[in-house]
């Protein structure tokens, strides 16, 4: 089996393959502060409530936009599981032609992506990432990566609102019924969520008119993609899983 691991800025996603079967995935939070053998025992503890031990896992993946926190991870995938990961990053094959100025500047996370949703989907697609960050990924017919747009998160967003102002709560990430806001929770929610959605329409019409194309798969993935894209009918589809896939694709390619 394959366990692939994406550690985010937020949270690490992990992922069991058995072939190409996602058989199970589990989200921790990502926290500098914790020790290989704190994340090696909530691991061992997930899978084995999943019914998988550790003997079972025969290969590792991971991608990582915390470099800090890259040597614990490989130490508790060597530790736990007696695997060294291949990770994602100089050397290693994915078939993506990265035409960035620096391709080193390009996230690992953007690369996992850009991978998955051309596997999958083919191109022209343009992958839209709602995590910490909102990223978009513009990937042509050749699967080259002509370049990204990055925008501020949607929870990014609201805890800057909610921790820079003194009267602004938290709120749950839900869109209104009404645009017009009648209390502080409605105001906040209309405000980020639609306020959103319009940040991605204008970036993807821009988009298509930069490219000279009108039609062109849109692919949203991370935790809030589902909400934006009630709001948006130019994506195309919500693929929760398309890191994890993409990591599996690059496994294969490399091992």
């Amino acid at each position: 089996m394959l366990l692939a691991i994406d550690l985010g800025n937020t949270n690490i996603k992990y992922g069991v393959f058995n072939g190409d079967n996602l058989l199970a995935s589990f989200r921790v939070s990502s926290r500098i502060s914790r020790t290989a053998d704190e994340y090696g025992s909530v691991l061992v503890g997930l899978l084995h409530d999943r019914g998988i031990e550790k003997g079972d896992i025969d290969g590792i993946i991971f991608s990582s936009v915390i470099p800090a926190l890259n040597y614990t991870i490989c130490h508790m995938c060597e530790y736990f599981f007696g695997i060294t990961p291949l990770m994602i990053g100089p050397g290693i094959k994915t078939g993506l032609n990265i035409k960035a100025e620096n391709p080193r500047e390009v996230g690992a996370d953007i690369i996992v992506n850009s991978v998955s949703a051309f596997t999958k989907y083919g191109g022209p697609v343009v992958v839209i990432d709602f995590g910490t960050a909102t990223t978009f990924d513009v990937i042509n017919e050749k699967c080259e990566l002509l370049g990204v747009v990055i925008a501020p998160g949607i929870k990014t967003s609201l805890e800057g609102l909610a921790t820079k102002t003194a009267q602004l709560p938290m709120v749950e990430l839900d869109a209104p019924k009404t645009v017009i806001g009648k209390n502080t929770k409605h105001c906040m929610q209309a405000g980020i969520i639609f306020g959103f959605a319009g940040l991605v329409e204008n970036i993807l019409r821009k988009i298509k008119k930069e490219l000279g194309v009108d039609d062109i798969k849109v692919v949203a993935t991370g935790g809030l993609g589902e909400i934006i894209a009630r709001e948006v009918k130019t994506i195309s589809v919500v693929d929760r899983t398309l890191t994890l896939d993409g990591l599996k694709t690059i496994y294969e390619l490399n091992k």
